[in-house]
């Protein structure tokens, strides 16, 4: 059984900018200060096939996650899709012009295909949205200019 969070933000920035700040694996570097390593495995510009590496810190401890984006339209929205933990994990970034500049919206769904990851998804969502919002607030204080900080 699938499990599904979303998340939203307005952003009183450009598009473009947001857009790349979810898209760029070194502006979402700077733009989250929980993540602590990017390394690009796979092409050169944020697109299709487009794949990385991300280390982040988590309740204290290093979880890294191979990425790949498999949908991309641009400054529009982009599919990000991992295999971890026996589940897939499959993660899609909008954005869109609204009055406050931009409307930048986030959902996540897990599909677990392993007995352990169907038994502890519905623990790890929790920790999973959390980790979204801390996201999505970072992609915000980074496209509007405000220091960022880490609250890890």
């Amino acid at each position: 059984m699938a499990s599904r969070r979303n998340a939203s933000r307005k952003i009183d920035a450009p598009v473009e900018r947001v857009f790349k700040a979810v898209t760029d694996v070194n502006e979402f570097h700077k733009a989250a200060p929980h993540i602590t390593h990017v390394e690009v495995l796979e092409g050169t510009t944020p697109g299709v096939g487009y794949k990385f590496r991300e280390t982040r810190s988590m309740n204290g401890r290093e979880s890294t996650t191979d990425l790949k984006i498999t949908e991309y339209k641009d400054n529009e929205y982009a599919r990000f899709i991992t295999d971890q933990g026996g589940a897939v994990w499959d993660t899609l970034y909008t954005v869109s012009s609204s009055d406050a500049g931009t409307e930048l919206s986030l959902e996540m769904e897990c599909r677990p295909h392993k007995f352990m990851a169907k038994m502890m998804t519905p623990l790890i969502m929790g920790m999973v949205g959390k980790a979204m919002e801390t996201d999505m607030d970072a992609i915000k204080d980074y496209c509007e200019g405000r220091k960022i900080t880490d609250a890890s």
